[in-house]
């Protein structure tokens, strides 16, 4: 069905093909997200695959799904592109305007002098952020492996340990529950660093009275989860339970507001108003939400300057915080699926404010 839309998509386009580079939108049409290579799909529904040696073997075990021709190339990718376009009388073709390198654009415009490049624009990406069955499950799937390894991790989360042997710890607790690879980077801080939204975790140690912030995700079959929880050590102050009860309000505002139809701002501002009323809202120093699939920010975001709206099949991150420097941070992040049912969270991990 996926490869159906893009091939539709050609044809609404008026286009004779698409060339796809990007591993992402690699990875949509073949099944998996090969570093190098290049896909060729024509209007009249016919797929190329164009890998080198490293792939052809994976290439083509996936192609018993998606019905795509893998090609080894004997020369280079161009050329077997070149190739392809002379056997189809291809004379236009729709290309990643947004994601090609300029070296790469320069050397296929001179190869394909006598083609027509056609802007693709953000239309794929539009497609991507429609999540189809199979998609949801892979993205549950790496969901679970997270939220499984979080609560493994707990029981190590002590003064004195620093942020970055947890954040290994955490990292090699994922990858034996099953996860392909992080989704990011990821983020493990505590104390004071907590105030940083994007901080590293450095040689830092716990201390009691801490708040320790977990930003984490896990991948599975190229789907990435995203999930954050913050929990305080040995104990938490009036002041930190007071804040951290605005920002699960703020969450539950911004959850709620969520649905098929309504503007990405809008979902952004009911959370921020919540915190608003405490006169937090300064503090609150980033987007709402992010589309998340194959990429762990792809598509849409809930800003206050975004035009974007949200439709039925999307999967968003909710994820207000506030930021206090030389204090403290707090964030909370479920993810959420705008299902034909409704809005499912796929999240399950409490957010209750826990101490260790």
């Amino acid at each position: 069905m996926r490869l159906e839309n893009v091939y539709k998509l050609i044809r609404n386009n008026q286009a004779d093909a698409m060339i796809l580079f990007d591993e992402s939108n690699k990875h949509y049409c073949c099944g998996f997200s090969p570093s190098e290579g290049v896909i060729l799909l024509t209007c009249d529904g016919i797929g190329y695959h164009i890998v080198d040696s490293r792939y052809t073997e994976t290439a083509q075990k996936y192609a018993k799904n998606t019905n795509l021709e893998v090609i080894e190339i004997s020369v280079s990718f161009v050329d077997e592109i070149c190739n392809i376009i002379k056997k189809h009388n291809i004379k236009s073709v729709l290309f990643e305007n947004e994601t090609i390198s300029y070296a790469k654009y320069k050397c296929y415009r001179e190869k394909l002098d006598n083609v027509d490049f056609i802007n693709l624009d953000n239309q794929l990406m539009l497609l991507r952020n429609v999540k189809d069955a199979e998609e949801i499950r892979f993205i549950k799937d790496a969901n679970k492996i997270a939220e499984k390894s979080f609560l493994e991790l707990l029981p190590e989360v002590k003064a004195g340990k620093t942020e970055k042997e947890l954040a290994a710890l955490f990292d090699y607790i994922m990858a034996k529950n099953g996860s392909d690879g992080v989704s990011f980077d990821t983020i493990l801080l505590t104390g004071t660093h907590t105030s940083m939204p994007h901080g590293v975790p450095d040689d830092r140690k716990i201390q009691e009275g801490d708040f320790v912030l977990f930003d984490f995700g896990a991948t599975k079959n190229g789907y990435h989860s995203d999930m954050t929880r913050t929990v305080a050590v040995g104990y938490a102050t009036d002041e930190m339970c007071e804040m951290y009860d605005l920002v699960l309000k703020a969450q539950i505002a911004g959850i709620k507001a969520l649905d098929d139809g309504v503007r990405c701002s809008d979902v952004y501002k009911a959370a921020y108003d919540v915190l608003e009323e405490k006169k937090m809202g300064r503090y609150f120093r980033h987007s709402l939400g992010h589309g998340v699939g194959l990429e762990i920010h792809e598509g849409y975001n809930a800003s206050p300057k975004s035009k974007d709206t949200f439709e039925t099949g999307n999967v968003t991150s909710i994820e207000p915080g506030i930021y206090l420097p030389d204090k403290f941070g707090i964030r909370i992040e479920d993810l959420l699926y705008l299902s034909p049912r409704g809005r499912e969270n796929l999240s399950n991990i409490t957010k209750e404010l826990i101490i260790l």
